[in-house]
């Protein structure tokens, strides 16, 4: 996901798609643990785009103030 996705969802979906995502992050490292994924580099990938979306959420709450 890219930063100007992120930046034009709302608060809300952005809350809901951070939660989704680190339930996926968690699983999918489980999964990489028990057998090995076809391609590793997704949990990197997944695990920078749930700091991208929590940056953004943060910068929201600093600027609100």
């Amino acid at each position: 996901m890219k930063i100007a996705e992120i930046k034009e969802m709302s608060t809300n979906d952005l809350v809901e798609r951070v939660e989704a995502e680190v339930v996926n992050y968690n699983q999918m490292v489980i999964n990489h643990s028990i057998s090995p994924l076809e391609n590793p580099a997704q949990i990197k990938q997944l695990r920078r785009t749930i700091a991208r979306m929590r940056t953004e959420l943060r910068q929201r709450e600093l600027n609100n103030k």
